[in-house]
């Protein structure tokens, strides 16, 4: 007998809608072994897009007030697609009230925060999963497999950046993503965050950093088209060299004024042995370079992804027939349903978040400091 899966959503924005196509998806494809969606309640402050919001999706009800979904005994997960600055208090709530949580990235706006919703989801022992979905990716999965293997040799360096250009109009207005108190930071912790998912789930902790800043655009108008100017707290461009626990070294940097750039994760992990790389918006194509084989003096290789990488399979038959950014969603979707489920293990959980909200804070310190920083997991500390 198939299992119902009661979801309950804490936001309407656009991440709700992908968050509904991916649950909807993953059950149509995956299969109801998962378990089926049922979208019980949705929640927006706006009274008007909570209940338009209920209508479009199909949920069975409405609410302005989110704690209507942590205390009800029809929701199953709590799913939090709001803005950074409510994802803590709302996640807190949850857990305390056993519930289990699915969190969009941050977790947080601090690793103090983050490293506090890891505990206690560890002691109240509830699915616990931060919406990092490029570590869904079939690509990452192929060069984790890779660099696990051996046969890239000792790994000696990443080098990576995750670039849009977005925000390069002077014309946008201020939002909540240009203030420090809503948003915590800006590229690195919009942009940066997923870069970062990607190297930990691959190459594992960071131990030390030293980061460069830098806001290009100082002031934006205060609302559309208008002449009255408001101050730009977080930053447009983080850059930092990182020391790993395995000795590697990475270079790596983000920015959302990046002219030309619209979905721009790159990467690159060199060892003693081989090469790999990858550009998200070549979503799925992998380039290798193996040093021992005949084939060396010809340079790079392009892998097309297929069934044999990851969860690609699910989507298609055969190398080269493309998924698509949506898909990683989907996987990730398929991810929660099967761990509340079948208590399947999952990547993705608070602690997993809490590191990425512990190195940002450590990133962001050098940046301000100037120094090298530690990042010192499961504390606030950052310092020599």
């Amino acid at each position: 007998m198939k299992k119902k899966v009661r979801i309950g959503m804490v936001g309407a924005g656009w991440m709700c809608k992908s968050h509904v196509n991916a649950y909807t998806t993953a059950y149509r494809l995956y299969g109801e072994q998962i378990g089926e969606p049922v979208f019980k309640i949705i929640m927006d402050v706006n009274e008007d897009v909570s209940k338009k919001a209920a209508e479009t999706f199909g949920f069975e009800e409405w609410t302005t007030n989110w704690l209507d979904i942590i205390q009800s005994d029809e929701v199953d997960i709590v799913d939090i697609v709001t803005p950074n600055a409510f994802h803590y208090e709302i996640a807190k709530a949850a857990l305390l009230h056993g519930k289990n949580v699915y969190c969009e990235k941050p977790l947080s706006l601090s690793a103090e925060e983050s490293n506090e919703l890891a505990r206690i989801a560890k002691e109240k022992g509830v699915l616990n999963y931060v919406a990092f979905n490029n570590v869904m990716n079939p690509a990452t999965e192929y060069i984790k497999q890779l660099v696990a293997s051996g046969k890239l040799g000792t790994i000696m360096r990443f080098d990576g950046r995750y670039d849009q250009d977005m925000l390069l109009d002077p014309s946008i207005p201020i939002t909540w993503r240009h203030l420090v108190k809503q948003a915590g930071s800006g590229a690195l912790g919009d942009l940066g965050s997923h870069l970062l998912s990607v190297s930990q789930y691959i190459m594992g902790d960071i131990e030390s950093v030293n980061a460069v800043s830098k806001i290009y655009l100082p002031e934006r108008p205060v609302k559309a088209g208008s002449t009255e100017m408001g101050q730009v707290e977080t930053e447009d461009y983080m850059a930092f060299t990182a020391v790993y626990e395995s000795g590697a070294i990475g270079q790596l940097s983000t920015s959302r004024v990046g002219t030309g750039r619209k979905n721009y994760l790159a990467f690159e992990i060199q060892g003693t042995l081989g090469t790999a790389t990858f550009n998200l918006e070549r979503l799925n194509e992998v380039n290798v370079y193996f040093h021992n084989e005949e084939s060396t003096h010809r340079g790079f290789r392009n892998v097309l992804l297929g069934p044999e990488h990851g969860d690609y399979g699910i989507f298609q038959p055969a190398s080269g027939i493309n998924i698509s950014f949506n898909d990683m969603k989907v996987i990730e979707a398929a991810k929660v349903l099967d761990a509340f489920t079948n208590h399947a293990e999952y990547v993705c959980d608070f602690e997993f978040g809490a590191k990425i909200d512990t190195c940002i804070q450590a990133i962001l310190a050098s940046a301000e400091t100037g120094q090298w920083e530690k990042v010192k997991e499961g504390s606030t500390s950052v310092c020599l």
